[in-house]
Formats: C-alpha cells, sequence, structure tokens
C-alpha cells in the first residue's frame, strides 16, 4: 500500500482533505495545484482592523463526516460556531426587512407571503407528491406552496446558496435532503415533522446544523491541512498540468517533469477537465463540461463606527423580484469574533448571479457607488464612507444543478468506469458547500484505501 502513490489534482478544500484521509492511512500521495497558493477560494485576509474572506464565509455543520473530521483534528483547528443571531435571516420586501418565519405559525402572520398561499399551506401535507425527477425548484415550490413561497422565501435562499434562479435549478441535485422529504413522505411539512421523530444513530445527533467558521478565518483550516499533509507534498504553481495512460497507471505531467502514479483524484471545475485528461474521449467529456457556474463578486465592506440598522441576523437575502442590485449581506462581524474593531461592523455583499452576471463586470468605482447606494437604502447606512472595501470576483463562483446533472453524474460514473484508478470530485458533483466537499473528500479517499 505504501508504495501506490496518489497524485490529487487541485490544493482546495477537497484535495487537502482527500490528503489528509490518505495521510492517516499511510498512503503516499502528491497534491498538483495550478495557482501559487494552497487553499483554491478559500482565503481569508486582515486590513485596517478587519478580517474579511475572498471565497466561501462560513459552512454548516451538515453531515457526520463534517462533524467526524473536526473532532478528528481537535484541537488543531476547532469550528467557531456562529452567533446564536444566525438563526434569524431577513427577507427584503417592500422597502423593509422581515424575519423570514421558521414554523407554521410564522408563516401564517408573516407579511412575506400572500394569504392565498397562507391558506394554501395548510393544505400541502396533503398534496400528491411530484413523479418528475428533473422537476425545477419553482415548479415545485409553486405546485405544493404557491406563487408568494417561491418568491419570497425560496428565490433568496437560492439567491444565498447558489446566487441561482428557482426555474432552472433542479433539488434532486442541488437540494436532495428537500426533494427527499416530499419522495419519502410526500411532503415537506408532514416530511420534516416524520423525520424529526424518528429515531438517530449515535453520529446522527452529533449533527447540529450549525453555521462555522475558523477563529482567524476559514483560511486557518487550509493552511493546518497543509502542514498535516506536508506542505513538501504540494507541487504549486503547475499552470501546463496534464495526465496521461501508462501501464501503471498513469503519468503526471509538470513542469517539464513527469512523475508515475497509480491512482489519480481530480477536484477541478468542470471545464478545465477535458484538457488535464486528453485520454477520455472528448463525447465522455461533453456531458459534464456544459455545467454551469455562476459568476459572482464578493465584496468586503467594513465601518469602523457602526450607525446602520441593527446586525442581529445572519444576514438579509434580496428577492430579484424585489429589483435590486444585491443578493444579499452577510452581517459577518455579527456572527464570529474579532472581524471587526469594536464599535464597527464588517459585511459581504454579492453581486452578479446566474440572473444579473452583468453586474460583475463594473469597474471599481462603479461597484462602489453601487455597493454604497444599496447599502444606504437596505441598511440605513448616511454619510459614512467605509473604512474597508476590497472585492473579488469569481468566474467559476457557484456550480449550478440543472436538469443536465443526470446526464453529468452518469458520465461522471461510466468515465471512471472506464479509466479504472480516476477519480474525479469537486464541484462537478455532491454539492457546492464545505460539508459537501468534506464529506466527498473522506469518501474518496476511503474509496481508494479501499481499492489499494
Amino acid at each position: 500500500m505504501k508504495q501506490k502513490k496518489i497524485a490529487i489534482i487541485g490544493a482546495g478544500i477537497t484535495g487537502l482533505v482527500t490528503a489528509y484521509y490518505l495521510k492517516k492511512a499511510d498512503i503516499p500521495f502528491r497534491i498538483f495545484e495550478k495557482s501559487g497558493h494552497i487553499g483554491g477560494v478559500i482565503e481569508t485576509r486582515q486590513e485596517n482592523g478587519f478580517v474579511y474572506e475572498r471565497g466561501p464565509n462560513s459552512g454548516v455543520l451538515a453531515n457526520v463526516e463534517t462533524v467526524e473530521f473536526f473532532e478528528d483534528l481537535g484541537s488543531r483547528c476547532k469550528p467557531e460556531i456562529a452567533d446564536a443571531s444566525s438563526a434569524k435571516r431577513l427577507i427584503w420586501k417592500g422597502g423593509m426587512w422581515h424575519s423570514l418565519p421558521s414554523g407554521i405559525a410564522g408563516g401564517i402572520t408573516t407579511p412575506l407571503f400572500s394569504m392565498k398561499d397562507k391558506l394554501r399551506l395548510l393544505g400541502e401535507p396533503f398534496r400528491k407528491k411530484g413523479t418528475d425527477p428533473n422537476e425545477t425548484l419553482s415548479h415545485l415550490v409553486i405546485r405544493r406552496m404557491g406563487q408568494s413561497f417561491l418568491d419570497y422565501a425560496i428565490d433568496p435562499f437560492i439567491l444565498g446558496i447558489y446566487a441561482g434562479d428557482p426555474a432552472y435549478i433542479v433539488p434532486k441535485y442541488a437540494l436532495p435532503k428537500l426533494y427527499q422529504l416530499e419522495q419519502n413522505y410526500g411532503s415537506f411539512i408532514g416530511g420534516a415533522i416524520k423525520k424529526k421523530r424518528e429515531k438517530k444513530e449515535p453520529s446522527e445527533k452529533k449533527v447540529s446544523r450549525d453555521i462555522f467558521s475558523i477563529e482567524g478565518g476559514l483560511q486557518r483550516l487550509t493552511e493546518t491541512l497543509s502542514e498535516i499533509v506536508g506542505k513538501e507534498n504540494i507541487e504549486l504553481e503547475c499552470s501546463g498540468l496534464s495526465v496521461k495512460k501508462s501501464a501503471q497507471g498513469f503519468q503526471v505531467y509538470y513542469k517539464e517533469k513527469q512523475e508515475d502514479f497509480y491512482q489519480v483524484v481530480s477536484t477541478i471545475i468542470a471545464g478545465e477537465l477535458p484538457k488535464l485528461f486528453p485520454f477520455v474521449e472528448n463525447r465522455m467529456w461533453e456531458p459534464v463540461s456544459r455545467l454551469k457556474y455562476a459568476k459572482v463578486t464578493e465584496v468586503a465592506i467594513g465601518f469602523k463606527k457602526w450607525n446602520g440598522i441593527p446586525l442581529d441576523a445572519f444576514g438579509g437575502l434580496i428577492p430579484f423580484k424585489e429589483n435590486r442590485n444585491l443578493l444579499g449581506v452577510l452581517f459577518m462581524s455579527s456572527l464570529f469574533k474579532d472581524r471587526a474593531p469594536k464599535g464597527g461592523a464588517l459585511l459581504t455583499t454579492f453581486v452578479g448571479g446566474m440572473r444579473k452576471a452583468e453586474l460583475t463586470d463594473l469597474g471599481e468605482d462603479a461597484l462602489f457607488q453601487l455597493i454604497k447606494n444599496e447599502l444606504e437604502i437596505t441598511m440605513g447606512i448616511k454619510n459614512n464612507d467605509p473604512d474597508l472595501f476590497q472585492y473579488s470576483t469569481h468566474q467559476h463562483a457557484i456550480a449550478q444543478y440543472g436538469a443536465d446533472s443526470e446526464a453529468r453524474y452518469s458520465a461522471i460514473a461510466a468515465i471512471e468506469l472506464q479509466h479504472n484508478g480516476l477519480y474525479l470530485g469537486g464541484s462537478i458533483r455532491d454539492g457546492i458547500g464545505i460539508a459537501d466537499r468534506i464529506k466527498q473528500a473522506r469518501l474518496m479517499a476511503e474509496r481508494i484505501i479501499k481499492e489499494a
């Protein structure tokens, strides 16, 4: 087993966690990264008294694998659980914020939903379940709950997670737990109640679904992992990377060098796969390569003295129907410690996404003015220029799981079957959150260990 080297393409969270579990199993590996830094899109910066992220801002303790991963890391890297105020979500409607209701009673009394749909909500447990596995999220929600629930609950939720369009997103792949509630229990409301009453395994009881970061920022996690797996096992600036088949497995070509491996794990985006693996027929890549990604500009904006609305929530989401130029705002300094000077505030805002991608092409001055104007209206900020304004545009920010996901998943399985020893991971499948990446990485590592 010690002689079977594994190549891991990509030094983001998926690649690092895969390497972490391989190292625990004493299986040699090498990580290849095209950029000059470790951590992929996870990047934390400190400036002018603020600690902000240039990629993901938080994760969710959403599965057993993620909980056990942090248990295994122990004191080397502990998750920082968000403040209790994170349970509150704000939705913008009619020029003001409203709390998103968390139960049936709140759903009946909130001004977010129409009276017609509130009455329809009472009948949701009795409606027939859908039969189309590729039904879009918008169709599913209108069918079960009504248009206003789509407009003021699900649409902003999808903007916050996927920066996407509910008319494109397919729940079976993008929101599998929601999809299974209807398929397994026949209802969202009834299913949630029944599922809560079901007996859970001890490991499942540890899944709190708490929002988390790492004290000092998420980059502390990737730095910790790089130290554990060994920086000597990570090769950076491999921009001309390519992989070929060999009699023993695979050959990785980088920096005018060549190295032999038994197995290869890929964690890169869909569009780069055909060039990296030229031995796979283009027709097999086609269902994978057409995966869409939301383009998003992320803006960290900080104030040393805050004079806006109370920041007593996870943040605010802005439905597409409200026709504003922000996807949402996260109240980062309220969620996690030491993200802004005392008495100040750190916000993270997002523009672009699948339906307003053109906003990501704004120049710095135009973007600054747009953000300032939007925050004056939505956050009540007056005559207060920010003490921090930093932005980053992500061309392939978030994979969009639409009706083409079934063909993509089938193609991935066929490619792995045809080319034994090749593992295709990353956001091309299995979800887009940090917890999804940790779970996928552990399961891939377990497959490798089992087959080694």
